[in-house]
């Protein structure tokens, strides 16, 4: 027997002495068939399967970015060349014993070689470097109102910086562990700056808060127009806990430049035309939201007279450098304010993240504690205008003492009551803008003294007598003439020191 076998592989070795070296049938490379290839041939078909190879694409992700890179960018090789060698040497390498032994498996189970994938250090580095491009600075989350009235949010991005270090690593590792058929799908490290206004931070401000309407529907178009300007300096506030907001720093400056015109205002306890007449109904209108959102008030004051759009103790005046409306944020998410003024209505809504309990309720009470009839008439003397002139700048309102309460209720019961405010309104009497200019002297004292009686009714008698002055012999006797706008009023009554309130 061993004769037999030393005379066949004696013939092998002769063979293979003979004849170009190949490799034994049965074994392959990574799959591939290189039974009877010659050395350069096994080199030239893993040359080309690695060629081949670097033209396939891999997925990577960089933060939100999905990309691709061929395994030619990585710069992708072949290790363990010695396999070459390996494969050429089986069956054909040892002694007798060992080659014929190899021979003998190789009939009954092909021997599979892999191949072992490596990275080019320099190309991997470079393609990691070059993803830098896709590092990015936190972008703040914004709010805005959409087209329904409602809060909406975009932004709120992290800030990403790839670990290049780390992603040179991810990327080597993986390829070494790779078989050379499978998909690869990497996300690559990377660090992550959150930014100071997330998207989760906003997201919660989804909840009505509060949220008040006044009409203005019989306002003049000056006056609307101060009232929507006015509007719309205040919607899209985002106030954050903590944070106070101020009506009045909000729509100042009450010129023609910032969008307001001319309109009725209080001005010592009469009405007057003043640029921004109405804004106080934009705060009116937004304290009641507030106070329906439990916000917490920190600076409020009625007007000197009642008001027709709120009842009594629910308004909210201001007068630049004087008065103001301001209240602060006291709850612990940030709170949004919507407004709109349109076809005479004016809303605001305050949007927050709701925590009060679903069983409790409240509405606002306002009690008149006392009430004061008008103070008689006031007669102003014009010198611009002719006698005959009569107009009613003013008409009476009653003064009162009220009281504003918060009623309390759990599953619709009243349950408990807070005083809010106390309100005191002035009592105002009619006032009257009377022309005294004439070249009459006798005509002038009957207008005079008219005026000075405090009797509209008087003034009117000297009016309708006008002729009869006329026709009276004049004097050099001067006449008792008021100067431009000096009021003539009852002995005891007084004017009020107070600025422009933008009623």
């Amino acid at each position: 027997m061993l004769g037999v076998l030393a005379a066949s592989l004696g013939t092998f070795c002769m063979t293979a002495s003979a004849a170009v070296r190949t490799v034994s049938s049965g074994v392959t490379i990574d799959g591939m068939d290189v039974g009877g290839m010659t050395r350069e041939e096994v080199k030239t078909l893993i040359t080309d399967k690695i060629t081949s190879l670097r033209g396939e694409t891999l997925s990577i992700r960089v933060g939100d970015n999905d990309l691709t890179c061929t395994f030619g960018d990585l710069g992708l090789q072949w290790s363990n060349s010695g396999i070459v060698t390996e494969a050429m040497n089986l069956g054909a390498s040892g002694n007798i014993v060992q080659r014929y032994k190899d021979q003998a498996d190789l009939t009954h189970e092909s021997k599979a070689f892999s191949l072992e994938y490596v990275l080019s250090d320099t190309a991997v580095t470079s393609y990691v470097s070059g993803l830098s491009a896709y590092n990015t600075e936190p972008v703040n989350a914004t709010i805005y109102t959409t087209d329904e009235l409602k809060p909406g949010v975009e932004g709120g991005t992290d800030g990403i910086t790839l670990n290049q270090e780390q992603a040179v690593s991810l990327l080597k590792s993986t390829i070494e562990d790779w078989d050379g058929h499978s998909e690869i799908s990497l996300e690559l490290p990377v660090d992550r700056v959150s930014p100071d206004v997330t998207y989760e931070q906003l997201a919660v401000i989804s909840d009505v808060l509060g949220q008040a309407t006044t009409d203005y529907s019989s306002s003049s178009y000056a006056r609307a127009t101060n009232v929507e300007n006015g509007c719309r300096k205040i919607s899209g506030t985002l106030l954050y806990p903590g944070e106070s907001f101020s009506v009045t720093d909000a729509v100042v400056p009450f010129t023609a430049e910032n969008g307001y015109e001319p309109a009725p205002s209080y001005e010592e306890n009469r009405v007057v035309d003043s640029y921004g007449g109405g804004i106080c109904q934009v705060s009116t209108t937004l304290y009641n939201a507030v106070l329906k959102s439990e916000l917490e008030v920190i600076a409020r004051s009625n007007h000197t007279m009642v008001v027709s759009y709120v009842d009594l103790s629910k308004d909210a005046a201001i007068a630049e450098g004087v008065m103001d409306f301001a209240f602060y944020n006291n709850l612990e998410d940030p709170v949004y304010i919507v407004g709109y003024a349109y076809a005479g209505q004016l809303s605001f809504i305050i949007y927050g993240h709701e925590t009060r309990p679903s069983n409790r309720s409240i509405d606002f009470e306002s009690r008149t504690i006392q009430t004061v009839e008008p103070s008689a008439a006031k007669i102003i003397a014009n010198s611009s205008q002719p006698v005959g002139y009569i107009n009613q700048t003013q008409s009476p309102h009653t003064g009162y003492t009220a009281e504003l309460w918060k009623n309390i209720y759990y599953d619709g019961v009243w349950s408990d009551c807070v005083q809010i405010n106390t309100s005191y309104y002035n009592a105002v009497g009619t006032i009257y803008d009377v022309g005294i200019a004439t070249e009459y002297p006798a005509l002038s004292q009957a207008i005079n003294t008219a005026i000075a009686s405090g009797d509209i009714s008087q003034v009117q008698t000297v009016i309708a007598q006008a002729a009869t002055y006329q026709n009276q012999p004049q004097t050099d006797a001067p006449a008792q003439t008021p100067e431009a706008g000096q009021v003539w009023t009852d002995p005891g009554s007084g004017d009020y020191d107070e600025p422009v309130m933008v009623y």
